[in-house]
C-alpha cells in the first residue's frame, strides 16, 4: 500500500443513497404499522393471538437499526418509528361511514406499547451512550 492510499471516510448520512434508504425505513415503519394492524385479529384457534404486536416490536428495532446504519445524527434515528405510528394513527381514525381498523380492545393497547416502548428504549439508550461519548471527550 502506498501512503495515499489509505480509503477516505466520508460522514454518514451525507449521500443521495443515505437518504433514499432513510426514506425507504420509514416507508416501511408506515407499512409495517398498516400490516400489523390488518393482523392483529389473529386467532389461534377461538383465542385471540396478537402475533404481529411482537413482530411490530422486531421490525421497528430493525428499522431504527438500519437508520442508524445510513445516519449520524440522533434525530434521524427515529424517523422509520415516526412512520410506524403515523401509521398507527392513520388506522385509527375512521373512514366515511365511521369504520375504524382498530377498535378499543386490549390487543390495541399491546400493539401500540410492544411496537413504540422497545424502540423508544433503543433510542434513550444510544441517546445516553452519545452523551457519555461528548461528555468524555469534553475533559479530556
Amino acid at each position: 500500500m502506498t501512503v495515499g492510499s489509505a480509503p477516505t471516510q466520508r460522514a454518514a448520512g451525507t449521500g443521495v443513497l443515505d437518504r433514499v434508504v432513510l426514506v425507504l425505513l420509514v416507508f416501511d415503519g408506515f407499512l409495517t404499522a398498516i400490516l400489523a394492524v390488518l393482523f392483529l385479529p389473529a386467532r389461534l384457534g377461538s383465542v385471540p393471538f396478537p402475533i404481529s404486536a411482537l413482530a411490530a416490536a422486531v421490525v421497528n428495532i430493525a428499522l431504527l437499526v438500519g437508520a442508524r446504519t445510513v445516519t449520524d445524527r440522533p434525530a434521524r434515528y427515529a424517523l422509520p418509528l415516526a412512520g410506524w405510528f403515523l401509521g398507527f394513527l392513520m388506522c385509527m381514525v375512521g373512514g366515511p361511514g365511521g369504520d375504524s381498523l382498530l377498535i378499543a380492545d386490549w390487543r390495541t393497547m399491546l400493539l401500540l406499547v410492544a411496537g413504540v416502548v422497545p424502540a423508544v428504549a433503543l433510542l434513550l439508550t444510544w441517546g445516553a451512550a452519545a452523551a457519555v461519548e461528548r461528555g468524555q471527550a469534553a475533559r479530556r
